[in-house]
């Protein structure tokens, strides 16, 4: 519950970007891919994670993006993610 107002504001600022997203909630994961389709790995290009002290904003394709001020954690083959353990850390 202390993430949710972290992961509401997330989705909103997914929702600008891109208003036409698809949405697909996976339960057994716990989290919210959002992309052009529901197969996540290939339509989807981010993820909403919530975990117990931060949420996790991931990019299925995120070793690909530019990350010139080295936001990005992980070490897997293609997703990348940023921990965001506010919403003041999302808000303009």
């Amino acid at each position: 519950p202390e993430m949710r107002p972290i992961a509401r504001r997330l989705r909103e600022i997914i929702v600008e970007v891109d208003p036409d997203n698809v949405e697909v909630v996976h339960l057994g994961d716990r989290a919210a891919t959002y992309g052009v389709g529901p197969k996540k790995m290939s339509e989807g290009y981010v993820y909403i994670l919530p975990h117990k002290n931060w949420v996790n904003l991931g990019f299925y394709q995120g070793v690909d993006l530019p990350d010139p001020a080295n936001l990005l954690e992980g070490t897997g083959k293609r997703l990348r993610h940023i921990k965001v353990r506010s919403v003041t850390d999302v808000s303009p």
